[in-house]
This record gives structure tokens, C-alpha cells and sequence, in this order.
């Protein structure tokens, strides 16, 4: 998901987005920018630090709110894109 809204955000954009996966981490990069996920936390270049959890039932818990799994992708790339 996270590929696929990273290159929706990029038609309107002079940039475009890396999506590199691991065993353990998921690093998405937009110019100087980049965001790194893990099974428990995701980061941020500019510092910022948040809980992370995928749920069995498809959601995703991100900074103690929980999300459909699609909405918290598009979030995560709309913010890295900007």
C-alpha cells in the first residue's frame, strides 16, 4: 500500500518516493526526507518517534490511534511527500 500511495502523491509532485523493504524495517524516501518502520515504532527524519503496530484485523496502531491499514499508508506518504 505503501507503494502505491507513495507514487498516487507523486503525480502531483516534483518528487517521488523509495520504498525499500526488509526483514525487519521499511524505509520510504522522498528527497532528503524518509520514514522507517518497524514491527513496534516508526520514524522520522525530522526526529519524531511514534508507536506502530499492524492488527490482526487489519488496522494499524499508530501513536495510540488506530486506523484502517489504507488511511494510515496514505497518511504516512502524504506527510513524507510534503
Amino acid at each position: 500500500m505503501l507503494r502505491s500511495y507513495a507514487a498516487a502523491h507523486g503525480l502531483n509532485s516534483h518528487q517521488f518516493a523509495v520504498i525499500e523493504f526488509g526483514d525487519e524495517v521499511i524505509t520510504a524516501r522522498a528527497g532528503s526526507k524518509w520514514v522507517r518502520i518497524t514491527h513496534s515504532e516508526i520514524e522520522s527524519s525530522d526526529g519524531a518517534r511514534s508507536l506502530f503496530a499492524l492488527n490482526e484485523n487489519g488496522t494499524v496502531s499508530l501513536d495510540g490511534k488506530i486506523d484502517e491499514m489504507d488511511m494510515a499508508a496514505e497518511q504516512i506518504t502524504r506527510e513524507l511527500m510534503q
